[in-house]
């Protein structure tokens, strides 16, 4: 793919397994600079999202990914008002107390806390909290998180803040990188909260079956841009944090492999695999080991993922100059004017002569717009012409999408009029 360049291949240490080698990916500069997905307005990023879609399809059927509905286990409505939440409604309960929250404040309070007291901890993210701890932890936020009582966040262990964390995630009706493919359409793109039936877990399984790097991460960021904004920011939000424990390794001891094996089931299994069953050498092995690959990749590349590839903004600057532009058409010598049209991706010769109709019954002087034989009243037969620029002069198809015409011949004119044997037919 043109998007990513590779630069070199590096080992990251020792305990990293041979065939886990990073490479350093850069993405190429170009000349309007870098643009994330946070750069852009809500209507720009709809269509980042449409156009994302349209290349992730082909880039599955180029690879010969077929990708199938996954049908997501029933779940129980959630009694918790924190945990189990879908994140969408957990968002619209925050922005009650903070309307400005794009993250649920519970994963704001948790990860601030473990990036003060947890990230330099050995084996965070690894070493058990004491489960009574936890429940009671649990149960005292239920209870007092949103009533503004004050809670001292000192006399929590970092492990069993942890625990909470990998339990909240986990716990998510749709978790964080679930995002809908098979099901996607424009209602699903329209609407930035709409759960999905397919999940992020399900094509990074196919991609394991992608030996280049370059297209698997240019796979992840097409799945990145079709998340919801809820779960795009809140997978954002760990993933930054999940670097942070990885950057103090020597402290921690927690390398880039270790975090991504044990926070990958929370994420992409719906439940964590047992350690017997991990240890068995077994197809829940190998479906583990891809999902730590992947957390591996996501936690990597993160910066470059949130990043909008070069083609993709060309092709939004295009939509917008084609949505914005107005085109000149002239009236022949029907009328001694002009009119200023507007045209999509979808306008038709046929619907510029609709137009044409309306608005030239609508002058002073009908008795131009219509002929009557007999009481009998008929329109115009008129087509369009294409004049000058690369063409001497040619009548163009109803059907002709007016976009493509102009793109073909920018310095032609357009001009109706009335055809040779109009006059003779009436």
């Amino acid at each position: 793919m043109k998007w990513f360049g590779l630069l070199s291949a590096e080992r990251k240490g020792k305990q990293c397994p041979g065939y886990l080698q990073t490479e350093r990916v850069i993405c190429p500069q170009c000349r309007l600079g870098v643009t994330r997905v946070q750069d852009l307005s809500p209507g720009d990023l709809k269509k980042v999202r449409q156009l994302a879609l349209i290349d992730m399809t082909a880039l599955s059927d180029l690879l010969e990914l077929e990708v199938k509905r996954q049908k997501m286990a029933k779940r129980k409505m959630a009694e918790s008002a924190l945990f189990g939440v879908p994140l969408a409604a957990l968002l619209e309960n925050d922005q009650k107390v903070k309307p400005n929250a794009t993250t649920p404040l519970l994963l704001q309070a948790l990860l601030s806390f473990l990036e003060k007291k947890g990230v330099e901890s050995e084996g965070i993210l690894r070493v058990p909290g004491s489960q009574s701890r936890i429940k009671l932890l649990q149960q005292t936020l239920e209870t007092t998180f949103y009533s503004g009582r004050w809670w001292d966040w000192d006399q929590v262990s970092p492990n069993d803040a942890a625990a909470l964390l990998k339990k909240f995630i986990r716990e998510l009706p749709c978790t964080a990188s679930h995002v809908g493919y098979s099901s996607v359409s424009n209602q699903h793109i329209n609407s930035s909260s709409s759960s999905s039936s397919s999940s992020l877990a399900l094509l990074s399984y196919y991609l394991l079956y992608i030996t280049e790097l370059k297209q698997k991460l240019h796979m992840l960021n097409l799945l990145i841009l079709l998340l919801p904004e809820p779960n795009r920011n809140t997978l954002k939000a760990l993933l930054e944090f999940l670097s942070k424990v990885v950057a103090r390794e020597k402290r921690n001891r927690m390398n880039l492999w270790a975090v991504a094996t044990i926070m990958a089931p929370n994420l992409f299994l719906h439940k964590a695999v047992a350690a017997s069953r991990l240890s068995d050498g077994g197809a829940e092995k190998g479906h583990a080991e891809k999902a730590a690959d992947i957390m591996r990749l996501l936690i990597r590349y993160q910066d470059l993922l949130w990043m909008i590839p070069n083609f993709l903004m060309s092709q939004v600057r295009k939509m917008n100059e084609n949505s914005n532009r107005r085109y000149q058409c002239r009236w022949g010598n029907l009328v001694s004017s002009t009119m200023e049209v507007q045209v999509t991706i979808t306008s038709r010769a046929s619907d510029l002569l609709a137009q044409f109709h309306r608005q030239f019954l609508r002058s002073p002087d009908k008795s131009k717009g219509k002929l009557r034989r007999n009481g009998s009243t008929a329109y115009l037969d008129c087509a369009i012409y294409e004049v000058g620029g690369n063409i001497g002069e040619h009548c163009v198809d109803p059907n002709t999408h007016l976009l493509d015409l102009y793109n073909s011949n920018p310095g032609g004119e357009w001009v109706i009029k009335l055809r040779p044997n109009a006059s003779r037919g009436l």
